[in-house]
């Protein structure tokens, strides 16, 4: 065993730290569903981020191989979020566990939801 390897307790500590927390999952649900993301679509998406914690949360999905950033050398620079294959393999349980969420809320009216009234 490699020293420098992080140690969990068990598989799911593993998975929380590389897709949990408040944005990760919302990032990969966003770019996950459009195919492709530009930084300023994403800040749209979720407004409620600060730029600081959306770069930082892109950059660590990145470095987790979850998602890939592409720069395209402009005028203008462009850069695009793609999921890897990793994270197309985690598309369908964020999916799943938003449906769960619509159907709690429908239930319980747990809170008003605005992304969902749009469509």
């Amino acid at each position: 065993m490699e020293n420098n390897l992080r140690v969990f307790n068990c598989s799911m500590e593993l998975t929380l730290d590389l897709i949990g927390g408040k944005w990760k999952p919302i990032i990969i649900f966003h770019i996950g569903n459009q195919s492709v993301l530009r930084y300023g679509e994403l800040k749209r998406l979720i407004p409620s981020i600060n730029e600081r914690v959306l770069s930082r949360e892109l950059k660590s999905l990145e470095n987790a191989k979850l998602i890939q950033k592409e720069k395209f050398d402009e005028k203008i620079l462009r850069v695009e979020y793609r999921l890897t294959s990793y994270g197309e393999e985690v598309l369908p349980i964020l999916n799943a566990l938003t449906q769960w969420g619509n159907n709690y809320n429908k239930e319980f009216k747990y809170a008003k939801v605005i992304c969902d009234e749009e469509k």
